[in-house]
């Protein structure tokens, strides 16, 4: 039976450095869910095959105890042996449509859309459960991500039923008009596993969506 979930809240993406080590890894993931994280993202480019299986699985296992949703990042069948709640795609990852059968009706799939808002409304047809647009600000996650501007968010959240993720540079000091254009999750890399305090660090991300910003947007779950 399906019912509706809310995207809404920190999106938080674990860092480069952060997946180096396993026991750093799964401690700043509990503490970015402690400071309010709604969403985990596994990001690792680095780790071989069989190191991304076990931090995934476990990452997976802790989010789940915490009532938290899990994502993995470019990988459908990493999130498929790991049991995790969805998959983030970019434009080399595979298909919507291609997840779902892989995935099941009950994932979340989300997809990058940097600032093509017809990709977007592409992956809307497709089944999609998110979107994200990105980069508004400086990153230092990817420096050469083509820059996006704020006027997107408003068109897009005219013509998209999907949540909408801002990312690329968000911090809690600049997040709030993104929030005013139509954004329902702010995703963050740096900005949160880089902190000295990621905790605390989360808390300021979190802050954000309890000022009254406009009705967030659901999507299906199982």
């Amino acid at each position: 039976m399906s019912q509706q979930t809310v995207l809404r809240g920190l999106y938080a993406i674990t860092s480069a450095a952060l997946c180096q080590d396993p026991q750093r890894l799964a401690a700043g993931v509990a503490a970015a869910i402690a400071g309010g994280a709604r969403l985990i993202q596994y990001r690792d480019k680095a780790s071989d095959a069989a190191q991304r299986r076990l931090n995934a699985r476990h990452l997976a296992q802790l989010c789940r105890q915490a009532g938290v949703r899990f994502i993995v990042n470019d990988d459908m069948q990493l999130a498929a042996d790991a049991r995790a709640d969805g998959v983030h795609l970019g434009k080399s990852d595979g298909d919507v449509s291609a997840a779902r059968a892989l995935l099941g009706a009950g994932a979340l799939i989300g997809v990058s859309c940097s600032g093509d808002l017809q990709r977007a409304l592409a992956a809307q047809d497709q089944g999609a459960d998110y979107v994200a647009f990105g980069r508004f600000f400086d990153s230092r996650t990817k420096p050469d991500a083509p820059a996006t501007d704020i006027g997107l968010l408003h068109r897009a959240r005219a013509q998209l039923r999907l949540p909408i993720c801002a990312i690329g540079g968000v911090t809690p000091d600049n997040g709030a008009p993104l929030l005013a254009a139509g954004a329902d999750l702010i995703a963050a890399v740096d900005g949160v596993f880089g902190a000295p305090d990621i905790e605390a660090a989360a808390r300021r991300y979190a802050a954000l969506f309890v000022q009254g910003w406009p009705a967030p947007v659901s999507v299906r779950a199982e």
